[in-house]
């Protein structure tokens, strides 16, 4: 017997502009976007049969969503609720728990967990967990923030900024600081190595063998880092550590140093051996604002592929590692790009400073 006549499928301009949008998708709605390629189809005509053909699906694929795009038109192609249990805890129930992990905290503890809460709630633990999942609330992690108070700030952000987006000729820009106490610790027992299934292991106790403070510029241009090791951070270290600068940057170059605004930085016996060597220009980053000085991202690299796991019997065999570290390091230097306009760093402190302040702390 021979099938029936196809119904003319005809598509407005909004209908056919929907479609195609959704036909494109490459990654995402794949589903929704074959059926929108099979409508396509259908509005130029075709039995269902051809159609399925081409598109390399089932021809009652092809007949069951053009008779739903016939009776629903678009909405027809979208996907319907899925019969299930019903719901067993209600709106009301919902924003109660929101607005009690918002503005509440338990008796007993300075914050809400799923346990504490489904008791408060009547709820159950899971119920809290997937409520609180919705609504990307994490009651257990908090954050620390510091604000600079720096009279200067905005000046300090755009002159420190300036200088790593746009480097003068002729010049080297150093970020520079030091990282102090060091200390040299040994664990009271040998770090057994990673096995498979068993990760590297290291006694919780351990024995202090005295400290070391590390002095280091880095070359935001090349990556390079100057450093030297001294036991002690004081104005006459730092004065050193500036001689040595001196001495390894070309005579040719300006030196523009980035500094923080510690007080072994401003002395008098720095003051004037900066007057002394005009060829340095020094430029403070703002007060709580370590964040803008790029050696403190290499020191954090330091930190965590070699100090933070490290087990030293002295403090020679601590300096003695970490000069191999630096040596290592600037045989293949990986300087850092800033790409932070000072502008955006400005409007992102602005709308942070908003936002705080309209929560109403």
């Amino acid at each position: 017997m021979p099938n029936p006549k196809l119904p003319e499928l005809v598509l407005t301009d909004d209908e056919r502009d929907m479609l195609e949008g959704w036909a494109r998708r490459r990654k995402t709605a794949q589903a929704l976007a074959l059926r929108s390629r099979i409508v396509l189809r259908c509005a130029e005509g075709g039995s269902n049969s051809e159609i399925a053909a081409e598109l390399g699906i089932q021809r009652g694929t092809v007949a069951k969503w053009r008779s739903r795009f016939h009776t629903d038109r678009v909405d027809g192609l979208l996907d319907e609720p899925r019969p299930g249990r019903p719901r067993t805890i209600t709106d009301k129930q919902v924003e109660a728990v929101i607005t009690k992990t918002l503005e509440s905290t338990p008796a007993s503890a300075t914050h809400w967990s799923t346990r504490s809460m489904a008791a408060a709630s009547g709820l159950t633990q899971t119920a809290i967990s997937r409520i609180w999942n919705a609504f990307a609330l994490q009651p257990h992690r908090r954050e620390a923030w510091k604000l600079s108070k720096d009279p200067l700030f905005v000046d300090k952000v755009k002159d420190v900024v300036g200088l790593y987006l746009a480097p003068p000729e002729r010049a080297a820009v150093l970020c520079v600081d030091e990282k102090s106490q060091i200390q040299a610790l040994n664990r009271t027992a040998p770090i057994l190595p990673l096995l498979p299934g068993t990760p590297q292991r290291a006694s919780h106790d351990y024995i202090r063998h005295g400290t070391s403070s590390l002095y280091a510029a880095l070359d935001i241009t090349t990556g390079k880092v100057i450093g030297r090791l001294h036991a002690r951070h004081r104005a006459i270290e730092f004065k050193k550590f500036l001689t040595v600068i001196d001495n390894e940057v070309p005579a040719e170059l300006g030196v523009h140093l980035v500094l923080d605004n510690v007080s072994s930085h401003k002395t008098p016996v720095i003051k004037r051996w900066l007057a002394a060597h005009p060829r340095f220009s020094v430029h403070f980053t703002p007060t709580s604002s370590s964040w803008l000085n790029l050696v403190e991202r290499w020191f954090s690299e330091l930190t965590t592929k070699k100090l933070q796991r490290g087990s030293h019997t002295s403090v020679r065999a601590l300096n003695a590692d970490i000069r191999a570290w630096i040596k290592t390091w600037n045989d293949n230097p990986r300087p850092y790009v800033w790409t932070k306009t000072a502008a955006q760093i400005l409007d992102s402190i602005a709308r942070y400073c908003t936002r705080i302040n309209n929560s109403g702390h």
